[in-house]
């Protein structure tokens, strides 16, 4: 019998020149024999390629899709923080792609398309990984080892995800609790067909022999980009997955480790109107970009993707579902109201002061502090009308290419963070405070005041207070992630990992009405269905407790 590999789809499209040297391929399956794949020109490379290349400016879950929420790894930042508070949809309208998170009424169902995303791209791209892993076999030759090296670490982190989507609860409160199941370039189709949900302490074993082996096969490596993980993201890696284990003192010295040669933002850089978390820069360690020649950047007016969704600067040419459609994807108002004047960090998003203005021309003339052009020109939804001329809470934290906003083939052509020296500084602020609460207070109180002149430790606290038994440092902790951090994709992990309270429904609250929930602990949808496709091929699956949404908004939330 051959020696057969499967590789996903989209590895399969993306690894050009390659494809027209491997004979034999049954297009319906993408099967391919590993001698055919060896000796193909480049074959190797453009497999590793595949890994990073994946993840953004092609469909992942179907095909040549234009579905606007089908773009890749970014997407999930915004599936998974809309199912919880801190990411609002204002507006329910039939353009709303994220509608069925933030309702949970796309997830509530095994079979939902919804359901489905998560699991089968997450799996698309480890099956990347491991098809790199096969190749190169127990003993890879010396120009193999850093594609072998970003194969683990984009598996492990891949699986790392996986586990805090789906497990129902987190490491440090059950280490026996159900994650997903492991699936590795050694699996084989009998086992594939009844692969049982491991444990976290199985999972994160598995993890970590992945990111200690990428650590090893890293050392050394120079890589083309920050799209490609070097040595550092691992250790920023390792650093997320020590905290995820409660592992306090190797959190704080891989955070440390990590942050070598990276330093933070200054002020000004944050909110640069022209290059403001658009481009790598000193702080990025790792993100994803944008090319002209992705496949959503020359199809769909640029609509199926990031662009689209996260930035609101793009009115002039008339495209973009926040900018121009359905409106932005606004911070909740709450949490806007906790940040000070002071804190610079507040110019990232619109206030929401201006919804008290008389006109929509007083609004265009305010919009200049923020954009520097009116808002026939940059932010559409101060026009009267189909938005009644609400902007407040818009962000603005994620500009356009060279502040373009007139041409979105150029202006949504950016890169977007997967990991900031500004979170280890926070993972190693945590970590050491969880061991040494002076220690963690020391660290927290020198991050904020980089932010904010005026801060004084203990003021976010209060205004923070979201239940998970949180003391006052944790909860100052958090209230920094959730600001710093906002749409990079940490707000849900977080919220789980904390056990804190889900809170849409308060006094001037901004989230829709019929879908003000509040909850005690996390909700149900924060541990996700397993989609029926796995259950119908794998008989060892176990599922997830129903999801039941709420019926009507909650009680008003006093804070």
């Amino acid at each position: 019998m051959k020696n057969i590999i499967k590789f996903s789809t989209v590895a399969f499209a993306l690894m050009l020149g390659v494809t027209s040297c491997i004979e034999e391929i049954d297009p319906q399956t993408s099967y391919v024999t590993k001698d055919q794949a060896s000796v193909a020109p480049g074959a190797f490379q453009n497999f590793v390629n595949a890994i990073t290349g994946a993840m953004n400016g092609n469909s992942s879950y179907s095909v040549n899709s234009t579905t606007p929420y089908d773009f890749g790894y970014t997407s999930f930042f915004i599936q998974r923080d809309i199912i919880g508070q801190d990411i609002v949809v204002p507006f329910i309208t039939g353009s709303e792609w994220y509608t069925s998170w933030y309702t949970a009424s796309g997830i509530d169902s095994e079979s939902d398309t919804q359901t489905n995303i998560p699991w089968v791209v997450y799996y698309k791209w480890i099956s990347n990984c491991n098809t790199v892993l096969s190749l190169a076999g127990e003993e890879p030759a010396a120009d193999q080892i850093a594609g072998v090296g970003i194969a683990h670490a984009m598996r492990g982190m891949y699986f790392m995800d996986l586990a805090q989507v789906y497990s129902t609860e987190t490491y440090t409160k059950n280490p026996n609790a159900l994650t997903v199941p492991i699936v590795l370039e050694t699996s084989t189709s009998e086992e594939l067909a009844a692969n049982a949900r491991v444990t976290w302490s199985e999972l994160m074993a598995q993890v970590m022999s992945d990111f200690d082996k990428a650590e090893t096969e890293l050392a050394g490596y120079n890589r083309p980009d920050k799209t490609t993980p070097d040595v550092s993201v691992v250790q920023g890696l390792k650093a997320r997955a020590y905290l995820l284990m409660g592992d306090w003192q190797n959190a704080k010295a891989y955070a440390e480790k990590a942050m070598a040669g990276y330093t933070m933002l200054n002020n000004d850089e944050l909110v640069d109107r022209v290059t403001g978390f658009n481009s790598p820069n000193h702080a990025w360690m790792f993100c994803v970009t944008y090319k002209p020649a992705d496949y959503h950047m020359i199809v769909n007016d640029v609509d199926t993707g990031w662009g689209s969704q996260m930035i609101n600067e793009g009115a002039g040419h008339g495209c973009g579902y926040s900018a121009n459609y359905v409106g932005a994807k606004r911070i909740d108002k709450h949490l806007y109201e906790t940040i000070p004047a002071t804190d610079a960090r507040k110019k990232h998003w619109v206030d929401f002061e201006l919804d008290n203005m008389a006109s929509a021309n007083e609004i265009n003339e305010a919009l200049l502090d923020y954009t520097g052009k009116t808002a026939k020109g940059a932010i559409a939804l101060a026009w009267e009308g189909w938005y009644a001329g609400t902007v407040g809470g818009t962000p603005v934290k994620f500009r356009p290419k060279d502040a373009d906003y007139d041409n979105q083939y150029n202006g949504f052509l950016v890169s977007v963070p997967l990991m900031r020296v500004e979170e280890m500084m926070l993972i190693q602020a945590e970590a050491a405070g969880r061991m040494n609460e002076a220690q963690g207070k020391e660290l927290l109180t020198a991050f904020a005041l980089k932010r904010d002149a005026n801060y004084e430790y203990g003021m976010h606290a209060i205004d923070n207070n979201y239940g998970g038994g949180l003391n006052e440092f944790m909860r100052e902790l958090h209230w920094q992630r959730r600001v710093e951090l906002w749409g990079e994709g940490f707000a849900t992990f977080d919220a789980k990992r904390f056990g804190t309270d889900m809170i849409r429904n308060y006094p001037g609250t901004n989230h829709c009405e019929g879908y003000r929930w509040n909850s005690t602990g996390n909700p149900a949808w924060f541990g996700q269905l397993i989609p029926a496709s796995e259950k119908n091929y794998n008989e060892a699956i176990e599922q997830n407790p129903a999801i039941v949404r709420p019926s009507a908004d909650s009680e008003e939330h006093k804070f």
